[in-house]
């Protein structure tokens, strides 16, 4: 481990330490490593140079009477079928469904098929987290953290 040093303005570090306590974490170490390992996943994500393994949920909203747009998705699915384990189907209103699935795979091929569900004429909202699995990607260390408690 390194000790680094950083500087933070007031606003900034107030924020820091809300998310802190709305996530449990222990110090502030703790949260700052989890925050900076998951900023340095989504720029990598975002610049197309994520490599290995991933999990993923695809969440993505439609307008269900879009032409042939289920049809569509459903071939989009088959024609990836090694990627995608899950998918749960929400009616939201008249119009509009929900959908969530869950895939697995090389983080290229599951970056490639959400694009693809996303830029589906009649698809209203998309969006893919993905979660490295690889061998070599760090995951967070075990956190003692409280349990969250539903009231």
């Amino acid at each position: 481990m390194h000790r680094v040093t950083i500087t933070l303005d007031d606003d900034l570090m107030a924020d820091l330490d809300r998310m802190i306590e709305q996530h449990g974490y222990q110090n502030r170490s703790e949260a700052i490593r989890d925050f900076a390992r998951a900023g340095m996943q989504q720029a990598a994500q975002d610049a197309g140079k994520a490599g290995g393994e991933c999990v993923a949920a695809l969440v993505y909203v439609y307008d269900h009477a879009a032409r042939d747009l289920s049809s569509r998705l459903v071939n989009n699915f088959h024609n990836h079928h090694d990627l995608s384990l899950a998918t749960l189907h929400v009616h939201l209103d008249n119009d509009n469904c929900m959908e969530i699935t869950a895939l697995k795979g090389r983080t290229a091929d599951v970056q490639h098929l959400a694009d693809h569900v996303i830029a589906e004429r009649g698809v209203r909202y998309g969006r893919v987290v993905m979660i490295p699995t690889d061998p070599g990607a760090k995951p967070s260390a075990a956190r003692k953290r409280p349990a969250h408690r539903h009231t």
